[in-house]
């Protein structure tokens, strides 16, 4: 197993559980007025997204590079009788799911051990994915809490949703960009810290 996937492993062994189980409020707010379709959900962790997605009526293929993660992502949808979701593992640096969806959705998609370009490679690749008047909605945080005084990783860089979009190099006569954000949310410390956290939304539209 190469040290990609074994971090991802490591990840979820380490917890019976990671993630609250809830949609990411982003997206939420990004695609509850979409037409439901098919979706991708790329790092679909333990699979809140991907089950609130399929309960919304979306055909959903769910991706992450961790049997870990998908195993009891299927797990969580079994326990609340979420069908329509297909759960595959890939690690997009070098697989990718086939086919082109309505909705492709990448959210937090942060890694401590990408190789540089990994992430917009991965990113590019789900633009492609995207069908005609299909939409990508790509969320990630803009920077640490304000309590966080020592952040584990000192030299990380959050790219904003300018960056993203250039980074995707899309055509301007195919795309339109439908909401670049930074959304700032009330966010306290594990000891009860006041504070906040900020997070980046990029939604952009395939034209038909």
């Amino acid at each position: 197993m190469d040290s990609t996937r074994q971090f991802w492993e490591d990840f979820y062994r380490d917890k019976d559980q990671v993630w609250s189980g809830k949609v990411n409020p982003l997206l939420e707010r990004e695609v509850a007025t979409l037409t439901p379709g098919t979706a991708l959900d790329l790092g679909c962790g333990e699979g809140g997204d991907a089950i609130w997605l399929a309960r919304q009526g979306w055909r959903v293929t769910a991706v992450d590079i961790s049997e870990t993660a998908l195993k009891r992502a299927a797990g969580h949808a079994a326990e609340a009788g979420v069908e329509g979701i297909v759960w595959e593992r890939h690690d997009l640096a070098v697989s990718f799911p086939e086919g082109s969806f309505d909705l492709v959705s990448a959210q937090f998609f942060h890694s401590p051990v990408a190789e540089d370009g990994e992430r917009d490679k991965a990113l590019r690749r789900a633009a492609e994915a995207v069908a005609p008047g299909g939409t990508l909605v790509v969320a990630g945080h803009a920077g640490w809490p304000t309590w966080m005084e020592e952040p584990p990783h000192e030299h990380v860089h959050f790219p904003t949703p300018a960056e993203v979009l250039e980074a995707l190099t899309l055509d301007e006569s195919e795309w339109t960009v439908e909401a670049q954000d930074v959304v700032t949310r009330d966010f306290p410390g594990p000891e009860g810290q006041a504070g906040t956290r900020s997070d980046n939304v990029l939604r952009v539209r395939r034209n038909v």
